[in-house]
C-alpha cells in the first residue's frame, strides 16, 4: 500500500473538543480550543494552543489562569458555538451556570461534566498560537461520571475534534500497559 502526502498540518487523528475559561475585562469568557492535551505527570500539567488574536487569550495572559471544562456529547452546539462568537461581541457566561473552585479568575461551567482549573505556568509563543502550559490546581468531576476514583470516558461522553467535525468516543480496545503483553 502506498502513501500520499499532504503537507505540513498540524495533524493529530483525534483531539478533545474543550471550552477553555478565563475572565476577561471583569467577566467569564469561554472559547473553544481543539489543541489540548497533558503536558506533564508530576507535577501535573495541561497544555493549550490559543491563537494570539482570540478574546480570552487576554483573560489567561492577564489572570495567568485559566480552566479546561471538558463538555459531553450533548454540549455539542454550545461547544461549537462558542468556537463561532468571539467573547467581544457576545457574553458567553449567560449561556452557562458558572462557578469558581479553588481559583477565583478560572470560571467553571457547572453542567460540563468534567472541570480542569489551571494556574499558568509556561507560555511559549509559537507564531500564530501562544502554547500555555497550566499546573493542575483541582479537577472537579461528576459524581455519576466517576467509576473507581477517575472519571469514566463512557460516562463523560467527551467530544472528540478530527477535520472539522465532532465524533463520539469509541468502543474500548483493552487495557494499556497490558495488551502489549500478548506480543
Amino acid at each position: 500500500m502506498g502513501k500520499k502526502s499532504i503537507g505540513a498540518r498540524p495533524y493529530m487523528a483525534a483531539m478533545p473538543a474543550v471550552l477553555v475559561g478565563a475572565n476577561v475585562d471583569g467577566r467569564p469568557n469561554f472559547m473553544t480550543v481543539a489543541w489540548a492535551g497533558v503536558a506533564c505527570m508530576e507535577p501535573a500539567m495541561v497544555s493549550i494552543s490559543v491563537n494570539k488574536n482570540r478574546y480570552t487569550e487576554k483573560g489567561i495572559t492577564e489572570n495567568r489562569t485559566f480552566s479546561i471544562n471538558i463538555p459531553s456529547s450533548k454540549d455539542a452546539v454550545l461547544t461549537d458555538h462558542c468556537g463561532m462568537v468571539s467573547g467581544r461581541k457576545e457574553d458567553k457566561s449567560e449561556l452557562f451556570d458558572v462557578f469558581y473552585g479553588k481559583l477565583s479568575s478560572a470560571p467553571l461551567i457547572r453542567t460540563f461534566p468534567v472541570n480542569i482549573e489551571c494556574e499558568l505556568y509556561h507560555t511559549a509563543d509559537l507564531g500564530s498560537h501562544n502554547l500555555h502550559v497550566g499546573k493542575v490546581i483541582d479537577i472537579h468531576v461528576d459524581e455519576d461520571c466517576i467509576t473507581d476514583g477517575m472519571p469514566d470516558p463512557a460516562k463523560v461522553d467527551p467530544l472528540v475534534y478530527s477535520n472539522g467535525s465532532y465524533y463520539l468516543l469509541g468502543e474500548l480496545v483493552g487495557k494499556a500497559y497490558s495488551l502489549g503483553a500478548r506480543r
